[in-house]
């Protein structure tokens, strides 16, 4: 087993468990905010080439589309800040300056209101810019009256990537994920990960790619901006750097989004294997409660458990086509494996409607349906996240909170996610953290929660937990839904009257729970009549 696959293992499964200056006038949270608004209103010409915002100078530029030869029209500007970021700001004057990857997706509008919109990408490790495509959609009310900020965090995108040679060898290579057949070789993954070290910190330091170092990069670029206020969408991580951002630089804020909280008090992966059984239990329970579905497949959830306990006793060959190049091509398929791509299946509703199906041919010896669906998770991830900036986050965040529980090792997940990130983490630098890190959220700010009631890794219960220290916020759970539900049904509608009203309680959320599960496929032709 190569060092190189053994690194990418270890990220691929963290990325499977997976967040005094003067201002303008801010808008209050009444009837008027439009006309208050519209005095200090951003105009960009139609035909505009070129603009400048505060310090910073913007011109046309087309961003490209991952595995795509289309482009989404934007401007761009250059933007650098101190690598280091200590309270000291002589040190931060001495860093190396490290430039940031900063897009602006024009608004709809001849004049967009003053305060901007800022999306904050999920991971740790997801880039904004490269993300826009897939959120577009979901933000397309707030661009009618906003311009929308893209800004790759530190470490990730072309924000001076965390990146080495081992990931990106694994992603032109689109290699097999390298595991052992019982789980994780723990020394040779200590021994890939000082590797990769060794190459990140020839032109970075791996200490300061944090979420606070980001909050404080975020905070410098609303100042150069000209300090408007920010109107801050967090989806999944990016609403541990929205919580971060507002904790320490609350005047910058007008409100927020949290799509997929995880709350401050959250310590990253400790849940994560109860998280996965809560949410498999839920949707397998709509399948017991359809009569074809359960004619079919029974009890998909036990279903599961021997599946997975036959590869862990015999990991199976197989061959297939690839189902993106067609190539053929021999894989292994072990009960990690399996883990992971149940795991990210469950994250919305048309995957995890694959599942009964998928597994009930997996006990039929059928693996072809699992076999494929692990290729495309495998391709869909590779290059999705950066793998030195999740490091630098969770290493510095969460792994030394994180408290084994013995009870993981007899769920689906079992320990591989805490075991690879305490692996990584023995050897990764840790950053300075705040000792509020994770001290409960309070605010008084609008701020509109978003769940999906099946998700399986940010449940609803960590929405309810969030808004304990919120006096001006509403949950939303959205029925039958999964992870990232932002762009799901009405809810882009009810994020863009939050934020042009910003009164989330007197919000209607009927229609959220018009919402629902998509049925179980029964067979190849779909789900039952």
């Amino acid at each position: 087993m190569g060092k190189r696959n053994l690194f990418r293992l270890a990220l691929l499964l963290v990325a499977a468990g997976v967040l005094a200056w003067k201002h303008f006038a801010a808008p209050q949270a009444n009837g008027d905010d439009a006309s208050a608004r519209s005095a200090g209103s951003v105009a960009i010409p139609a035909n505009a080439r070129e603009f400048t915002l505060g310090t910073l100078a913007f011109k046309a530029c087309e961003l490209p589309q991952k595995k795509s030869g289309a482009t989404t029209a934007a401007f761009c500007a250059p933007f650098s800040v101190p690598e280091r970021r200590d309270d000291n700001p002589h040190d931060d004057a001495a860093s190396r300056k490290i430039d940031l990857n900063l897009a602006l997706i024009k608004s709809e509008a001849e004049r967009a209101d003053s305060d901007i919109v800022v999306f904050l990408a999920g991971g740790p490790g997801q880039a904004a810019v490269e993300t826009w495509p897939q959120i577009a959609g979901a933000l397309a009310p707030l661009r009618k009256h906003h311009h929308i900020l893209l800004l790759d965090q530190r470490g990730t995108g072309k924000s001076h990537p965390l990146d080495c040679e081992a990931t990106r060898e694994d992603e032109k290579n689109r290699a097999q994920i390298g595991e052992t057949d019982s789980g994780i070789d723990v020394a040779k993954l200590r021994e890939a990960t000082a590797k990769c070290l060794a190459e990140v910190e020839k032109k970075a330091d791996p200490r300061y790619y944090t979420t606070t170092a980001a909050a404080r990069d975020l905070e410098d670029l609303r100042v150069a901006l000209g300090a408007p206020q920010f109107d801050l969408v967090g989806v999944s991580y990016g609403t541990r750097m929205a919580q971060q951002y507002l904790m320490r630089y609350p005047d910058g804020v007008r409100s927020v989004v949290l799509d997929s909280v995880a709350p401050n008090e959250l310590i990253f992966a400790q849940d994560f294997a109860r998280n996965l059984e809560d949410a498999l239990q839920a949707q397998f329970a709509l399948c017991s409660k359809n009569a074809a579905c359960t004619a079919a497949f029974g009890d998909s959830y036990a279903s599961l458990g021997k599946l997975r306990d036959a590869l862990r006793a015999q990991p199976r060959d197989y061959s297939l086509r690839d189902p993106i190049t067609f190539k053929a091509t021999d894989l292994r398929l072990t009960a990690n494996r399996l883990a992971t791509l149940v795991r990210m299946f469950a994250y919305s509703p048309e995957t995890a409607a694959l599942l009964p199906l998928s597994i009930a041919e997996g006990l039929k010896g059928n693996y072809t349906p699992l076999a494929g669906q692990a290729q495309m998770l495998h391709d869909d991830m590779s290059g999705a996240m950066n793998g030195g900036m999740q490091a630098s986050v969770v290493c510095s965040e969460d792994a030394d909170l994180i408290k084994p529980d013995p009870n993981d090792a007899h769920t689906l997940l079992g320990t591989s996610l805490t075991d690879a990130i305490a692996a990584m983490c023995a050897v990764w630098p840790h950053g300075a953290m705040p000792a509020d890190f994770h001290a409960q959220l309070k605010s008084a700010k609008p701020i509109l929660v978003l769940e999906g009631e099946l998700d399986p890794v940010t449940p609803p219960r960590y929405g309810e937990q969030a808004i304990k220290g919120l006096s001006n916020a509403k949950l939303i759970v959205a029925k039958g839904q999964g992870h990232n539900v932002i762009g799901r049904g009405c809810i882009p509608k009810l994020v863009g009257e939050f934020v042009e009203k910003l009164n989330p309680k007197t919000l209607d959320v009927k229609c959220a729970d018009a919402l629902g599960p998509m049925p179980a496929l029964i067979d190849f032709n779909g789900a039952a009549p």
